[in-house]
Parts: C-alpha cells; sequence; structure tokens
C-alpha cells in the first residue's frame, strides 16, 4: 500500500511506526545489545519515508538502476534499518532476532552482507559522502531520476567531513539528494554539542546553500509533509532537521540519558511492549516502484585526443605518465572517473579532465569527502581513480578503512611521495603512505619507476576488483622498459644480474634509479649486485626474492618511506627471517634539493655503495 496525505493514511502510518519500533525492540533485547533507544527516534520520520509513498524501489531487486537509494550514515540505529524492511516484508521475525549473531546477515552495524545496505557504515561522519556521490552518479552519469537519502544522527554533525559534503552538494545543485537528521539530542555520553538547538543546524546549513526544514520528527503527520516537500525542491539538496526524543515510545527510557547503546532486558521489554498497542504484527507496509529507467550510455569520445609513446632514456615524471594512461584508458572503460583535490595539474589528472570533462570531478581540498564520494560513485557501478598528494591520503584513512568494507572498486593515486619531493618540506611528503594502502585487506600497492610502467599498471589497476594504491614520483625519471614490456600484478623486474652478484638490492620509484647508479659505479670496482624493480609491493614477488637470496647471499631494500610498513618491511615478510638490510628514511625531513635528501636520509646511490660493501666486509 501506498499512501497519500490524509487521515486515514495518517493512522496507517502510526501503525506502522509502532510495528518498527516493535521490531527494533524484540531483535535488540534477543541480541543483547545494539542501539535501540537510537533507533526508536528516528522510527517515525523513516516509516514515513519508506511507506508514505516517497521512497521508491523493487524490493525483489535491490540492484535495480533507477531505485532509491539509503544510507544510514548513522549506522549504529541498524535495528531500525533491519525493522523497516521487517515491516515491508523482506525480514522475518525470526530472521530479526539473529541480529548481531555470528552467522547473520544482520550485522551490528549494516554491512553489505544485508543485501539493501548500499554502503558499510558505522563510522560516523561519512554516509553523506558516500550519498553525495551516488547523486552525482545519478544526475551527471547515468541521468537517472532515482533520489539518495541518508540518515544522519546529530553527534555526528561534529564531524568535518559532513560540513565537507554539504559544501560540495551544494556547489554542485544536488536536488536529488535528501539528508535526514535525527536530532534526538542525546550523544553515547550525554548531551550533544547543541542538543535539540534545531535553529542552530538550520543557519548553518542554510549558510550552506541547502534548503532546510525543521520539523517534530516524531510527528507523522509533520514528516510527511517535509518528505513531500523535499521531493518537490529543485535546485538545491534537501536537509530535514527531525527534532526527536530518544526512545521514542517507551516512556520509562524516553529522553533519559544512560540508554544509548543498551538494550532492554526480558522484563523491561514485557513493560514496554504494552505502550505500543494497538499493534498489528501483520501488517505489510509496501513501497511504490521506481521508473523503470536504464542508465544513459556515457561517451566514448574524447573532448582533446590522447597520444602518447614512451622511448628509452626519454625522462618523464611518472605522475604525468600516470595523467596520460588514464586519459586513454577512459576510452577503453567508460565507467572510469577521476576524482582530485585541487591538485590536478601537479598530479596530472588534468589530462584526463581535459580528455573528459564530464567524467572529472573537482573535490577541491577535501579529500574525506572526496574518498566517501569515490565510493559512493563505485557502489553505483563506476570505476573512480582518485588523486592527491600521497600525505593528504592519511586525513582520508578512515574513509579508505571503511571503503574496503564496501567492496569499493577504487583506485588511489598518490603523488609527491617522499623526500625526493625536495623543497616543499616535511609537510608535503608522503612517507607513511605505502604503510597505509598496505594494511587493507585484499588491497594491492604499484610503486612504478618510469612511465612505461606506470602506464601499464594504470591497467592493471583497472583490472583489480577492490583497493589499489598507485605511488607515483614529481621528478622526472629516465624511461626504463620498452613499451612492449608488462607488469602483471605480484610480479618485479630484475634490471641487473650475474652469476658474481654479491648482494641484490630491491627498490622501486626514485630510489629505483640510484641503485642502477649504485650498481654502474660498483661495477667499475669490479663489484656485482643484483637490481631488482619492486613495482608490485604488495602483492609481493616472494620467489624472485627468495631467489635472489638464495644467488647473493644477502638483499638491502632502498625506499623513499619510512620503514615502519614499507617495501623494507613488505620484503623482510616475504623472506621470512632471512637476512635483510633496509634503508629507508630515517631522519626528520627538511626542505632542500631532491638529491641533498637523498644524501641525508641515507637512501641514495652513495649510501646503497657504502651498504653494499659493510655488507661484503661482514662476511
Amino acid at each position: 500500500m501506498t499512501y497519500n496525505q490524509s487521515e486515514k493514511n495518517f493512522s496507517d502510518l502510526d501503525a506502522l511506526a509502532r510495528l518498527v519500533r516493535y521490531y527494533i525492540l524484540i531483535s535488540t533485547t534477543a541480541a543483547g545489545s545494539g542501539h535501540p533507544s537510537s533507533s526508536l527516534s528516528a522510527a517515525d520520520i523513516m516509516t514515513a519515508l519508506f511507506f508514505g509513498g516517497f521512497f521508491r524501489a523493487d524490493l525483489n531487486n535491490p540492484d535495480a538502476p533507477n531505485n532509491d537509494r539509503l544510507i544510514f550514515s548513522k549506522g549504529h540505529a541498524s535495528p531500525l534499518f533491519y525493522a523497516l524492511y521487517a515491516a515491508a516484508g523482506k525480514i522475518s521475525e525470526e530472521e530479526l532476532q539473529t541480529l548481531r549473531q555470528f552467522d547473520s546477515r544482520l550485522e551490528g552495524h549494516p554491512t553489505l552482507r544485508f543485501p539493501y545496505t548500499e554502503a558499510a557504515t558505522g563510522s560516523l561522519g561519512q554516509g553523506l559522502s558516500v550519498g553525495v556521490g551516488m547523486a552525482v552518479n545519478a544526475k551527471f552519469l547515468d541521468h537517472l531520476s532515482y533520489r539518495t537519502y541518508v540518515l544522519l544522527g546529530d553527534s555526528e554533525m561534529a564531524e568535518g567531513s559532513v560540513w565537507e559534503a554539504l559544501a560540495w552538494a551544494s556547489f554542485r545543485n544536488l536536488d536529488n539528494i535528501v539528508a535526514i537528521v535525527d536530532v534526538n539530542r542525546l550523544g553515547q555520553r550525554g548531551e550533544t554539542m547543541e542538543g535539540h538547538e534545531v535553529g542552530i543546524y538550520q543557519q548553518r546549513a542554510e549558510a550552506f546553500g541547502w534548503h532546510v526544514i525543521a520539523i517534530d520528527g516524531n510527528d507523522m503527520a509533520e514528516c510527511v509533509a517535509a518528505l513531500k516537500q523535499a521531493g518537490e525542491t529543485q535546485g538545491k539538496p534537501v536537509l530535514i532537521l527531525a527534532k526527536t526524543l530518544k526512545g521514542k515510545g517507551i516512556s520509562f527510557i524516553e529522553d533519559k540519558e544512560g540508554w544509548h547503546g543498551k538494550p532492554l532486558s526480558k522484563e523491561d521489554l514485557a513493560r514496554a511492549l504494552p505502550e505500543l498497542e494497538p499493534l498489528d504484527t501483520q501488517l505489510v507496509g509496501m513501497l511504490p516502484l521506481p521508473p523503470e529507467d536504464l542508465p544513459k550510455p556515457l561517451s566514448h569520445t574524447p573532448a582533446q585526443p590522447v597520444k602518447f609513446s614512451y622511448a628509452k632514456g626519454d625522462t618523464v615524471a611518472t605522475r604525468k605518465a600516470y595523467g596520460q594512461a588514464l586519459a586513454a584508458l577512459g576510452a577503453k572503460y567508460p565507467i572510469v572517473v577521476a576524482l582530485d583535490a585541487e591538485t590536478s595539474n601537479s598530479t596530472y589528472a588534468e589530462i584526463f579532465k581535459n580528455a573528459w570533462p564530464d567524467r572529472f570531478f573537482e573535490m577541491f581540498i577535501a579529500e574525506q569527502h572526496m574518498v566517501g564520494t569515490a565510493l559512493g560513485l563505485a557502489r553505483r557501478g563506476k570505476m573512480p581513480f582518485v588523486s592527491t598528494f600521497a600525505a593528504f591520503f592519511s586525513r582520508a584513512f578512515d574513509q579508505i578503512r571503511m571503503a574496503q568494507y564496501s567492496l569499493g572498486n577504487i583506485t588511489f593515486v598518490g603523488s609527491h611521495c617522499g623526500v625526493s619531493i625536495g623543497h616543499d618540506g616535511s609537510s608535503q611528503m608522503g612517507l607513511e603512505d605505502i604503510a597505509m594502502f598496505r594494511t587493507l585487506r585484499d588491497s594491492v600497492v604499484f610503486y612504478p619507476s618510469d612511465a612505461v610502467s606506470t602506464a601499464w599498471l594504470v591497467e592493471e589497476a583497472a583490472k583489480h576488483a577492490g583497493i589499489t594504491y598507485l605511488r607515483t614520483t614529481r621528478e622526472a625519471v629516465p624511461v626504463l622498459y620498452d613499451e612492449s614490456e608488462t607488469f602483471p600484478v605480484a610480479g618485479s623486474k630484475v634490471l641487473r644480474e650475474s652469476t658474481n652478484d654479491v648482494a641484490t638490492v630491491v627498490a622501486a620509484g626514485i630510489t629505483l634509479h640510484e641503485a642502477l647508479k649504485a650498481y654502474d659505479m660498483l661495477k667499475k670496482e669490479g663489484i656485482a649486485i643484483r637490481v631488482i624493480d619492486l613495482y608490485s609491493i604488495k602483492p609481493i614477488d616472494q620467489p624472485t626474492l627468495e631467489k635472489a637470496v638464495r644467488d647473493t647471499g644477502g638483499v638491502i631494500t632502498v625506499e623513499d618511506h619510512y620503514p615502519e610498513g614499507g617495501l623494507g618491511e613488505a620484503v623482510r615478510t616475504a623472506l621470512n627471517g632471512r637476512p635483510v638490510v633496509s634503508l629507508a628514511v630515517n631522519k626528520m625531513p627538511r626542505s632542500g634539493t631532491p638529491a641533498e635528501l637523498l644524501h641525508y636520509e641515507e637512501i641514495d646511490n652513495i649510501a646503497i655503495i657504502q651498504t653494499v660493501k659493510q655488507l661484503l666486509s661482514s662476511r
């Protein structure tokens, strides 16, 4: 059944809201954990959204391209999320009572094990950015009419990433997204920053360019009216500020502290359920179906021709090769999109922008929002390449971490890595990035050393389903490989070897070129070393590394990265206790020329030569 604004239908919606509250309570009591009070507060506005004729979705086909999208940024309110689908007849009462159990698809915070989950949530402040990505996909890429709805809690309005999303959505006039803030006053340990001062939130959101509707979120008529107004608003995104009471509907916990994350005992449940009467557990709510629209094909014709070719000995920065390869990739895969944080003239994502302007999104200096938006795009079938300086991904690591739980197919590209960027100084030097991305489940970490390998690895990144990190270098470096060379995942390249090698030097990126300089200088002294380009840091080429140890007796790793979690640790782990000497950035970085800094940190050709000789003298 669908609903219009009539007295009878408000009565029907109130009955469904009582049923939703019933499902919230029985599931959390059965689990012995969860967040019933945070779920109860938003039960009215979300019941109105679901069963008031506003949310259009074919629940028999959760992946239908024109289904409206619902994201619980307030992920701890998952009992409400599941209760809505139970009220729609998609979860049985029996299954509800498996909440939070090991074999249940109804996890403590929404995950993709539950088919109606758009993105895994729970780390507060992220859901609105993900929703923005889905709204962008509908408006600018697929040209579909679906709307995206995001439920936020008032506590997470303290997160800066929420305001990054508010600013950008307004800038792009995303009138197909509706954010609903459950202003229930109480956080985990007491009152939130603004409590029930809805006017403060309203002033701020309006200043950010949103159309704001403030309502009593526990009054069904006001909820329905607000959602109707939201659907009629054009030219601006909509924010509904729903003033509610935490624990609404159960008198002895309503608007009371000490009930966050605390389920009712069986005895308290028995006291509570009569307050939900009259209760019809046979009631099933219906949702209107979406229009049967299909995504519009994306352009295959670049606005600007993309041609590039590399010859051995040419000097090309790998960051520039990335931009050229990505632009070419855009012709091969029309689902490829690019996002950049106001650095595209340095990361060279601007080459893609010039070729495919409709598939490039300038995200400005808002890295957390950029990553969340990329996830939203990925969840709607796009293939985002996300670029900025490597150092600045650290501030968005929580968003990157959460993307893995949403099976985000995203390639992150960090340029300006290491001390070799030179004069800009330590704040701009990505020295932790390899470690960050290596920690992610099933991630791939590439570190190309020349333009040819960069172009190939951009293609490999597109083939990998999951998180990929590509580390690029600021300095122009010589092309090492013929264009016919291939660079498979989990591979490496042995660039120099002989039967007389006394040690193996393993490097990637800028330090590989230092290793090759060291090779030439040592060769003049009659000392032979093996040099390996470890372009795939994760997964790693363990067989080649083990053979190198057997053949040469020792391995020296050289990297423009901190020792913790970098290339050296990856090699040491792969070799499982075999001898490895690691050269890495160990001193406080400072401004200087790239050559000065590589020498200061003892990761240049001179340091490699000294280490090889020390290794020989110790035998």
